[in-house]
């Protein structure tokens, strides 16, 4: 798997990157799924908003946007997250930020496999897997 990660309009620097490789590309193929070409991109939150507004046609601030480039079993997609906007997440839940941002990598690389979250049900199904797979990720947290 390649998992990159890039800077839009955001100085942020991501630690732990090679342990979020590692994490993603773990999860994956747990989902019989085969990691392909995937990058996390940061940026603020009036860059996401002007995502927002250009492709989605929605015009409010959001964590993540999420581009399926997947094809069959192989797992492809650009996660473009708002630092922002995951910043004052973790702050309104009482969250550590580390964990709110592998929350929303998470959120991000589940709809690639498929999860949904525009009913009440499936919002329900997608908390189950990030909280999965921030289990997941606890032998890494600091």
């Amino acid at each position: 798997m390649a998992l990159t990660f890039h800077n839009a309009d955001h100085g942020f620097r991501c630690p732990k990157r090679r342990a979020i490789r590692a994490w993603v590309h773990t999860l994956t193929t747990q989902y019989g799924k085969e990691p392909g070409a995937l990058s996390v991109v940061f940026c603020s939150d009036n860059y996401l908003l002007q995502m927002n507004k250009e492709h989605l046609s929605h015009d409010y601030f959001t964590d993540i946007i999420t581009f399926d480039y997947s094809d069959g079993d192989q797992i492809s997609g650009d996660l473009f997250l708002s630092i922002d906007r995951i910043r004052d997440n973790a702050k309104t839940h009482n969250a550590l930020f580390f964990n709110e941002l592998i929350r929303v990598i998470a959120h991000g690389h589940l709809h690639l496999l498929g999860y949904k979250d525009k009913l009440k049900s499936d919002q329900t199904e997608m908390r189950l897997q990030e909280e999965r797979w921030i289990a997941a990720f606890e032998p890494y947290d600091a």
